[in-house]
């Protein structure tokens, strides 16, 4: 009896030892899947129903090895819902630390400076094809949505910072704006508003990217914006109207097509080329550059500029309605309108 209980103890130690051998061979085999696998996870999914995913999904052989590892490690509360994407050739704990650390798949988007938000939509809907522009732009001017985005106007237009993004798969209108706000915060926050006397002037960083999305609208170069921005500053102080035509284009929504004089005579308040000061909010969404050059504008006298339309680009700057009438000559003569 005594060496057939000891045979038997063997025996049952044996299979344990066998069967969690053979159970740590196939956590540590490599994902059958030899390119990447987005799967999709719902919200309260269990252990079991996460491994038959994986399974049915073809990235491994059996989704109770997957079950069996969330279980033996006490990991299955870990578990989130969302968009993974998973590698080829991963094991299964490293399937598991990808999914448990939730960090779910992305859409990459690049949103270029100086859009409004009708044109942001337009960019990110080519790739979020389901997306609703009623509901964004419902949302881009909902004052309570605003304020919960620590936004102190009543539209987030200036607010959705341009940037390269890697947006959840599965995101929404709401969750794309406010990745794009909280970008905005952080963009601003990180910037010097305290060493010179322009933010204090302009009233807060609404008027300040307000201002911005002006300049980022009149000029695409670098070394231009703070010239641009010296002008309107000068402007503002004298109280001249600002003069801008992108601010008329954005009341139409007509950014890139002719302007007509029955909207330059509009009295939108958006119009500055009828009403002196900054528009009500901002009227594009700026760069870190605009918004520095906003809040740092080159000291200068120059009170006017004009498009050299010269095939190179650039402005010709000018203290002077003379000086600047003589500049909107040669523009026209670079159009070849003039001779």
């Amino acid at each position: 009896m005594k060496k057939t209980l000891i045979f038997l103890i063997f025996a049952v130690a044996g299979l344990l030892a066998g069967s969690a051998l053979h159970i740590w061979t196939q956590w540590q085999k490599p994902s059958t899947n030899s390119a990447s696998i987005i799967i999709s996870i719902p919200k309260g999914s269990s252990p079991a129903t996460v491994g038959r995913i994986l399974q049915d999904s073809g990235i491994i052989q059996s989704g109770k090895h997957f079950q069996w590892y969330l279980r033996i490690m006490r990991r299955g509360s870990e578990l989130k819902a969302g968009h993974f994407q998973i590698p080829g050739g991963l094991t299964i704990p490293q399937i598991a630390d990808l999914i448990l650390g939730g960090k779910e798949a992305a859409v990459w988007i690049t949103i270029p400076e100086g859009h409004a938000s009708w044109e942001i939509f337009s960019m990110i809907k080519e790739r979020y094809p389901k997306l609703d522009s009623a509901k964004w732009d419902s949302l881009v001017h909902d004052a309570d949505f605003t304020q919960s985005l620590n936004v102190s106007g009543s539209s987030l237009e200036g607010w959705l910072f341009p940037d390269t993004y890697p947006f959840p798969i599965g995101a929404n209108e709401r969750t794309i704006i406010t990745q794009m706000v909280h970008a905005a915060h952080h963009c601003i926050e990180s910037l010097d508003n305290g060493s010179t006397s322009e933010f204090s002037r302009l009233g807060g960083w609404q008027q300040t990217l307000t201002l911005a999305s002006i300049v980022e609208k009149e000029t695409g170069k670098d070394d231009e914006r703070p010239h641009v921005a010296g002008v309107f500053h000068n402007r503002l102080r004298q109280h001249i109207p600002l003069g801008a035509d992108p601010t008329v284009r954005f009341i139409f929504r007509n950014m890139t097509g002719p302007i007509y004089m029955s909207q330059l005579n509009s009295d939108s308040p958006y119009n500055t080329r009828k009403f002196a000061g900054l528009p009500p909010g901002p009227i594009a969404n700026p760069g870190r550059k605009a918004i520095d050059a906003a809040l740092h504008p080159l000291q200068t006298e120059d009170l006017y500029f004009v498009a050299k339309d010269d095939g190179v680009g650039g402005h010709f700057f000018a203290k002077t309605l003379k000086q600047h009438n003589e500049y909107k000559d040669i523009a026209a003569r670079n159009r070849g309108e003039k001779k």
